[in-house]
């Protein structure tokens, strides 16, 4: 198991990276002794797992010896991944990160095509909220967008409990532009935990 693997590298304990995760020492003991599935896990406890050992989210899914190769988290976690290495990063090393290693583009090869236009989306968001020129490398792909609108779980799950299509409208007109113009619903990326 990777976490095994880093904990030993890094000579650190079970119970230290419960510590300083945050993370139960019960979900640390499950997901290390293979009890609990890594692509299993919440998006946020692979977050805080990542950061005290020094790796990504990505690392840790990618090294997870029980995945299948062509590994491919849900759509929700794939966001909440990004918010949160935006939040790491910056906005600025987060814009250069992906134009140089043109994630967006090997996402759209693969026809994963949610994740390349949700990935497209916040860095076009990004480049304007910092006063930077548009990239025009993936003017191809900013001619493309979902069939239908991808809403946010938390949307989803208000509507299903009170099946008022307003919160679907008032969640459309808030939406950042930028995601709106592939389909995706999406209101604030900066509240991250």
């Amino acid at each position: 198991m990777i976490i095994s693997e880093l904990l030993q590298k890094e000579n650190m304990s079970r119970y230290r990276l419960s510590k300083e995760s945050g993370i139960a020492m019960t979900t640390i003991a499950d997901i290390c002794s293979g009890k609990a599935e890594l692509d299993k896990c919440a998006a946020g406890t692979l977050y805080k797992i990542a950061k005290v050992l020094g790796v990504t989210v990505d690392f840790l899914l990618e090294n997870n010896e029980e995945r299948s190769d062509d590994y491919r988290c849900s759509f929700e976690t794939f966001k909440s991944n990004i918010c949160h290495h935006v939040k790491d990063l910056g906005d600025l090393d987060f814009i250069i990160e992906i134009l140089e290693t043109d994630e967006i583009r090997k996402l759209y090869d693969r026809q994963w095509f949610c994740e390349s236009l949700y990935l497209l989306a916040m860095i076009d968001y990004l480049s304007r909220i910092n006063g930077l020129p548009i990239c025009t490398n993936y003017n191809d792909i900013r001619c493309q967008k979902l069939e239908k609108p991808y809403f946010p779980m938390g949307i989803v799950m208000s509507y299903a409990a009170t099946d008022d299509e307003s919160i679907k409208c008032e969640a459309i007109e808030n939406a950042i532009p930028e995601f709106m113009r592939f389909n995706i619903v999406e209101n604030e990326i900066r509240n991250v935990f």
